[in-house]
């Protein structure tokens, strides 16, 4: 019998990001004036400051390659040291904002902005509910688009990563198909319409584990959302059930689809020092993992179905593999060597041409899934970095690789 999942595998209730200041005294004040504060009435005035706009937001696909990014933890570490530390500037930073914002909120995310525009990168940006699906109201909508905008207006194209992973059950977005589905389709309308170098992208959980039972928002028998989610008819939900489709948008909704994955450890206890199972890393993204950690065979085929099926651009908007310093186990480089190997290996590249989009989780933080601290970084010393630098292929894309404003 496989072993049970956890109930989630995420970063739930992470601190939001904060972009250092380190930055131009007059970039900073351009920064705040133009984009703080954005509204249609800003807007004119943002493109004539800036040096340029970002184009059509569908030119951040590369056409051979893939945008090699970064979540950063902001708290720690700015994006110029990141580039010092890896000799690249990252073709991806990730942000995260709640939705509703304030001024103050909203800054955090224009501070961010302000760095990624002098990298030449773009930023997913990470937009979360926390107040559930119903406080995205039409103002709420229509704001987001015009500061939207105004960032591209700058120079910076953006990829909104909308309500991620709302087929866990640990989110107030989450296991509500019916309503997500129909504000999803209004962010993308309003987002398609009023800012062109921003794009969509619908990013559910990895499917393993499904239906994530025991989380607070997990959907209630008896509710037309429950209904929706039980693809097979039984009156039940479980992994036989699709993961994903009920939660999907539609085509002229969605620009990018995204599934972030993580090497969590082997088995129970989670987060124990293990290195990764060969060929762990793409039999996750195309739903035919069976191993020591379960077996999630009934998983949909993610990189075919939405990938190639629906004909969309597949990022991986997160990915690492866990180092817990105070546990024993295998040594720091061969855990996130023996990952990191298999996520830039040449059967990623040359099997799975529709993945376009990844991003490193470079975080060292407190892990509630397993009381503990755990350092995700592939570049937090010297040995780590310098063996990583060493492992990345030749096909990854870079910050200087993109036409972007500078």
């Amino acid at each position: 019998m496989a072993q049970t999942p956890p109930a989630f595998i995420g970063h739930p209730n992470r601190k939001r990001r904060r972009a250092s200041l380190l930055i131009p005294l007059v970039v900073t004040a351009l920064a705040a004036t133009c984009l703080g504060f954005a509204s249609k009435e800003v807007v004119p005035v943002v493109q004539a400051l800036s040096l340029c706009r970002a184009g059509d937001a569908s030119t951040l696909i590369p056409r051979d390659g893939v945008l090699l990014g970064v979540n950063l933890d902001w708290d720690s570490e700015t994006l110029a040291e990141h580039r010092a530390n890896l000799g690249h500037d990252p073709a991806v930073v990730v942000q995260f904002s709640d939705i509703p914002y304030d001024d103050e909120t909203w800054s955090h995310t224009t501070n961010a902005v302000t760095q990624v525009r002098e990298t030449g990168g773009a930023l997913l940006l990470t937009l979360e509910p926390h107040g559930g699906l119903e406080t995205m109201s039409d103002e709420v909508i229509a704001k987001l688009a015009t500061d939207l905008r105004a960032i591209n207006d700058q120079g910076t194209t953006v990829v909104v990563r909308f309500a991620h992973e709302m087929n866990g059950s640990w989110y107030s977005w989450g296991q509500q198909p019916i309503r997500y589905v129909d504000v999803f389709r209004k962010v993308a309308a309003a987002v398609h319409s009023q800012a062109p170098g921003t794009s969509m992208m619908w990013a559910p959980n990895y499917g393993g584990g499904y239906p994530f039972t025991g989380g607070q928002f997990a959907a209630r028998p008896g509710t037309p959302d429950f209904a929706a989610l039980d693809t097979d008819h039984d009156g039940t939900l479980t992994m036989a059930d699709d993961t994903y489709a009920p939660y999907y948008p539609g085509d002229d909704a969605v620009d990018w689809v995204g599934v972030s994955l993580y090497h969590w450890g082997n088995q129970r206890p989670w987060g124990n020092n293990d290195v990764s199972e060969p060929g762990k890393f793409l039999a996750m993204l195309t739903g035919s993992y069976s191993g020591t950690a379960g077996d999630d065979s009934s998983v949909p085929d993610f990189y075919q179905v939405y990938g190639v099926d629906h004909g969309k651009p597949v990022g991986i908007p997160e990915t690492a593999a866990i180092y817990t310093p105070a546990r024993g186990g295998a040594s720091e480089l061969d855990v996130k060597q023996a990952w990191w190997r298999q996520v830039f290996s040449a059967e990623t590249h040359q099997k799975y041409p529709q993945l376009k989009m990844i991003n490193w989780f470079e975080w060292k933080k407190y892990e509630i899934e397993i009381n503990d601290d755990v350092d995700w970084r592939s570049a937090g010393s010297p040995a780590i970095r310098d063996a990583l630098a060493q492992d990345l292929p030749d096909w990854l894309r870079y910050g200087e690789d993109l036409e972007a404003c500078r």
